[in-house]
C-alpha cells in the first residue's frame, strides 16, 4: 500500500516561501504522476501542479504561474512544491496525490482530474498571514 506523506508546510507571513515535500516510505514515487492539490477553507480543492512519471509532462495552475515550482529529487524518492511570495489566499490543506505511470498531467485542459489519483496523503497545513 502506497502511503503518501507530506511535509513542510507551517505558518508564515505574506511575501514568505515554503517548500512542501511529499514522500511515500518504501516506494520509488519516478513511477507515479504526482500532483499538489489544496483546498481552502470553505472552498473545493483544487489542483495546483503536476508532475507526470519521468517529468515529461507537467501542469502548474494558472493563479500560482511564477511562484509555484514542482520538481522531482529521484534519489530521495521526493517530490517537492516551492512556493514563493505566499499571500493569503494560499492558505490551506495541501495535499500531494500519486497517480497512474500513464498520466499526462498537462492533458487536462487547464486543470487536475482529482479522480485520476488514486493514492492521497493526510495533507499538510499552509497557513499565510497578512
Amino acid at each position: 500500500q502506497l502511503r503518501i506523506v507530506e511535509s513542510g508546510g507551517g505558518l508564515v507571513q505574506s511575501g514568505e516561501s515554503l517548500r512542501l515535500s511529499c514522500t511515500a516510505a518504501g516506494f520509488n514515487l519516478d513511477g507515479f504522476a504526482i500532483a499538489w492539490f489544496r483546498q481552502a477553507p470553505g472552498k473545493q480543492r483544487e489542483g495546483v501542479s503536476c508532475l507526470s512519471s519521468g517529468d515529461k509532462k507537467s501542469f502548474t495552475k494558472d493563479s500560482v504561474k511564477g511562484r509555484v515550482a514542482i520538481s522531482r529529487d529521484p534519489s530521495k524518492s521526493t517530490v517537492y512544491l516551492q512556493m514563493n511570495s505566499l499571500n493569503p489566499e494560499d492558505t490551506g490543506v495541501y495535499y500531494c496525490a500519486a497517480g497512474s505511470v500513464y498520466y499526462d498531467c498537462s492533458a487536462d485542459g487547464g486543470d487536475l482530474r482529482s479522480s485520476a489519483f488514486g493514492n492521497w496523503g493526510q495533507g499538510t497545513q499552509v497557513t499565510v498571514s497578512s
